[in-house]
C-alpha cells in the first residue's frame, strides 16, 4: 500500500461516475471477461462510453434489479467478471436475497455497485437515499463491502477487484469527490489509512465523512485538541488491528459515516472495541430516520454529519475518557 496524501485536498475535476467507467474500459480492453451491467441507469451513471467500446458486454436490464444480480450470477458461473451497478437502495435492499443466495451462497465472482449514497443522494430524494445499504449486506457470508474515499482510490479499488475472485459491494459517489490522495497511490483491501496523527481522540471515517472529518480535526485543533483521522475505507472486513492501536493510543473514538450507525461503520468498531478493547466511544451518523429531499449541505445538517457535529462528539468522548461520563 502507497497511499500518497494531497496537501491542497480540493474537489476533484473528475467524477467519480467517469473514474469508474475509465477503469472499467481500461480493465475490460485487456480482460474479454469483464462485463458491465446496469439497471436503467446507463447514462446516469456515465456508462455510455464503455457500451460504445463494448457493445458485446455491457447489458442493461431496465428497473428489474434482482433480476441484474440473477444475470450477473448466471455470468459469472459462465466465466465471466461481472460489475453490476444501480441507486444504492435498488442495488442493496431490493435483491438482498439475490445477492445472498445466487451470488453469495453460490460462491460465485459478482461485484456489485451501489451509487450515491446517503446524503448525496440529495435530490433523488427519501426513496433512493441508502443509509442502509452497507448495514443489509454486512449480513451476507464472505462479502467485502467498501466505499472508496476519492477517484484515485476508486481506480485502484477496481483493479484489484476485477482480479479478487468474490463477491464485492462498492458504495460508491457518483458525483466530484474531495480529493484525498495523489496520482499514484495504491490501497490494501481492509486496511486503514491514517491521515493524520492525533493523541487525544480517534475519528474513523468512511466516504464522504473523511474530508469532513479532516474538518474536524482542523477546528479542534484551533481549541488545543489533537484528532488523528483514519479512513476506514473497508467496513467488511474491518482493520481490527488498527482499530485497536488507535483506541490504545488516544484512549477515545469517534465513528463517522454517511450510513445509519446500525449496523454500519459505528457498529462495526464498537464491536471491535468490546470485544478487544473497550473505549469511550462516540457515533456519527443517520439515526434510525429514513431519508428525504434537499441539497447536500441542507441534508448534512439535518442529519448531524457536519465537521462541527464530529468536533463536538470529539469533545464529548473527551471528557468521557477523563471521567466524565
Amino acid at each position: 500500500m502507497k497511499a500518497i496524501i494531497a496537501a491542497n485536498k480540493v474537489k476533484e475535476s473528475i467524477e467519480m461516475r467517469k473514474a469508474y467507467c475509465d477503469a472499467l474500459m481500461e480493465l475490460a480492453a485487456k480482460d474479454d471477461r469483464i462485463v458491465a451491467l446496469d439497471a436503467d441507469l446507463m447514462n446516469s451513471m456515465g456508462m455510455m462510453p464503455f457500451l460504445k467500446a463494448f457493445p458485446d458486454r455491457a447489458i442493461d436490464v431496465g428497473i428489474q434489479e434482482a433480476n441484474m444480480i440473477g444475470v450477473a450470477a448466471g455470468l459469472s458461473a459462465t466465466g465471466k467478471v461481472p460489475f453490476a451497478h444501480s441507486f444504492g437502495p435498488f442495488a442493496s435492499r431490493r435483491c438482498y436475497d439475490q445477492i445472498f443466495l445466487s451470488c453469495g451462497y453460490a460462491k460465485l465472482n459478482v461485484k456489485i455497485i451501489g451509487s450515491d449514497p446517503g446524503i448525496t443522494a440529495a435530490f433523488n430524494g427519501g426513496t433512493h437515499m441508502p443509509f442502509e445499504d452497507m448495514g443489509i449486506l454486512r449480513n451476507v457470508p464472505g462479502i467485502t463491502i467498501m466505499e472508496p474515499t476519492d477517484s484515485m482510490m476508486l481506480k485502484d479499488i477496481i483493479r484489484q477487484v476485477a482480479d479478487i475472485y468474490g463477491v464485492f459491494y462498492i458504495r460508491l459517489l457518483r458525483k466530484n469527490a474531495l480529493g484525498i490522495y495523489e496520482e499514484g497511490s495504491t490501497f490494501e483491501i481492509g486496511k486503514g489509512i491514517q491521515l493524520r496523527d492525533g493523541k487525544d481522540v480517534t475519528i474513523f471515517a468512511m466516504g464522504y465523512m473523511v474530508g469532513e472529518s479532516l474538518k474536524a480535526a482542523d477546528m479542534l485543533e484551533k481549541e488545543g485538541i489533537s484528532a488523528r483521522v483514519v479512513d476506514m475505507f473497508t467496513l467488511k472486513p474491518i482493520d481490527v488491528e488498527m482499530i485497536v492501536k488507535c483506541a490504545r493510543e488516544t484512549g477515545a473514538v469517534v465513528t463517522a459515516e454517511n450510513h445509519s450507525i446500525i449496523n454500519g461503520l459505528g457498529s462495526a468498531v464498537a464491536e471491535v472495541l468490546a470485544e478487544n478493547c473497550p473505549t469511550p466511544m462516540e457515533r456519527i451518523g443517520s439515526r434510525d430516520r429514513f431519508g428525504q429531499v434537499g441539497p447536500v449541505d441542507y441534508l448534512a445538517k439535518e442529519y448531524n454529519m457536519t465537521p462541527e457535529d464530529i468536533a463536538e462528539k470529539c469533545r464529548k468522548v473527551i471528557t468521557r475518557k477523563q471521567g466524565g461520563c
